[in-house]
């Protein structure tokens, strides 16, 4: 498992090229982190029920509806349920970081959302070997494109990952702590065509400084 620098620095949202100070500064914190902790993740499989206008996952109490799931999942059978988190150590570390240096505090901020995602990949690898004749979709996550945010409940509820790994939603619907993923992934017998890619799925669409400086995650 790796942090990935170069995503931490999108993260920063911070124009190309980057100067040299601020990667080495990323590297080192990058560092600090990688030592300090690891992230924590946990996966279940469900079977998928497909309906006229919504998909449910038979044991929980998730229904999917609208076009992003639909399509996603159009030629799955099942379906991969899974969480990610740093953890409340995380969370400690950001406050003490916040009160001595906030400009540093930004620095981990970013590199702590590409080590979660790096978790998550390493889900994702986990679970291409153990499953190797399956197809995966992309993930995707509740708040993207027009999959709500108000699945967070039933979604953590599914895995029991508050007494698993600690994390909870908030009443706004947020994750707590708060470097934590859930995601879907999709599982079928053939190639899977359908990803997510582009602002118009990403849940940070409307806050992104990326955005708002004209740039992509891919640029």
């Amino acid at each position: 498992m790796k942090l990935n620098i170069e995503e931490a620095l999108r993260y920063l949202g911070v124009g190309k090229p980057i100067p040299e100070k601020l990667r080495r500064q990323a590297v080192q914190m990058a560092e600090r982190l990688t030592a300090a902790l690891r992230p924590k993740y946990l996966y279940r499989v469900f079977p998928l029920c497909h309906e006229a206008d919504r998909i449910s996952l038979p044991g929980t109490q998730l229904v999917l509806t609208g076009e992003t799931a639909r399509r996603m999942l159009a030629q799955c059978d099942a379906a991969i349920l899974l969480a990610c988190t740093l953890g409340a150590e995380f969370d400690a570390l950001l406050r003490t970081e916040q009160a001595r240096d906030m400009a540093q505090a930004v620095l981990l901020d970013a590199c702590g959302s590409a080590w979660v995602e790096a978790g998550c990949d390493a889900a994702e690898e986990e679970l291409a070997a153990r499953i190797p004749d399956r197809y995966r979709t992309d993930r995707f996550s509740p708040g993207y494109g027009d999959l709500p945010l108000a699945l967070q409940p039933a979604f953590c509820a599914a895995l029991d990952t508050g007494r698993r790994l600690g994390l909870y939603v908030t009443e706004s619907l947020l994750l707590n702590p708060a470097k934590s993923v859930t995601a879907i992934i999709g599982l079928s017998g053939q190639p899977q065509m359908a990803h997510i890619r582009g602002c118009a799925y990403c849940a940070m669409r409307q806050t992104c400084q990326l955005r708002k400086g004209g740039k992509r995650c891919a640029s």
